[in-house]
């Protein structure tokens, strides 16, 4: 359990030097610490060192975890949404990271209002085409933008990307530069706020945080090696 709060511990040290180096406040820039596949005693150790954003991605290991943890954890939903499983993400997690099309934000949008809710999503933005992501593509997400932000029943926050797989660090910063310009530009012409922009994971974290990054999905790097990998996985 020490190896996790010095694990995090170094984490949190290279996102302050990712901050200085672009010349960013480091508080706006949050670790979501993603502990699928781990036990709530990982999570404990975590929050025993301060730590208190987590991240899951499949919904019948999340919830025994969820429920036995404290209440004050703010819980991100990184994986694919499966639409049977919708009332029930939103009645657990306070952030959903892969809104992946139309037809989801807008059947989502309806179970939060049959639930009285108003949960913050991410829209995932399938930058580079490639078959096995979900996503927008760049040109549904500018011509549908409108649409989503207008659901009355959502709060669509920020932007999701996971960029092709890279050896080299450096060579995912040009997919992190050009989300934060989308983002921007997308703001810019709809006259709307989308502060948030979720991308780098513990290969790479610290170039998306340089290319703009508000909250960015760590999880080997802080609980440790997975005995399985989920497919699809986003952090």
């Amino acid at each position: 359990m020490l190896e996790i709060s010095e694990n995090l511990t170094s984490i949190r040290d290279r996102m302050n030097a990712a901050c200085l180096k672009a010349g960013r406040d480091p508080a706006l820039v949050q670790l979501i610490a993603v502990s699928k596949t781990f036990p709530a005693s990982d999570i404990q150790a975590a929050i025993d060192a301060g730590q208190n954003v987590f991240g899951e991605s499949r919904l019948q290991e999340a919830a025994p975890k969820i429920e036995s943890l404290s209440s004050a954890i703010e819980w991100h939903f990184i994986g694919r949404v499966q639409s049977n499983k919708v009332r029930k993400i939103l009645s657990l997690f306070d952030y959903v990271h892969a809104v992946d099309s139309r037809k989801l934000a807008i059947y989502m949008d309806s179970v939060a209002a049959d639930l009285g809710i108003r949960p913050k999503i991410f829209l995932q933005v399938n930058q580079s085409g490639e078959a096995s992501k979900g996503g927008f593509s760049i040109r549904e997400l500018r011509d549908e933008i409108s649409e989503m932000v207008g659901l009355k029943h959502l709060e669509v926050v920020g932007l999701m990307t996971i960029p092709p797989a890279v050896v080299n660090p450096e060579d995912a910063r040009h997919w992190f530069a050009e989300m934060r310009m989308l983002r921007d530009e997308i703001m810019q012409n709809n006259q709307i706020e989308i502060p948030y922009l979720s991308m780098g994971m513990s290969g790479d974290f610290e170039v998306a945080i340089e290319e703009g990054a508000t909250h960015v999905r760590v999880g080997s790097a802080i609980f440790g090696r997975r005995a399985y990998k989920i497919s699809g996985e986003l952090g």
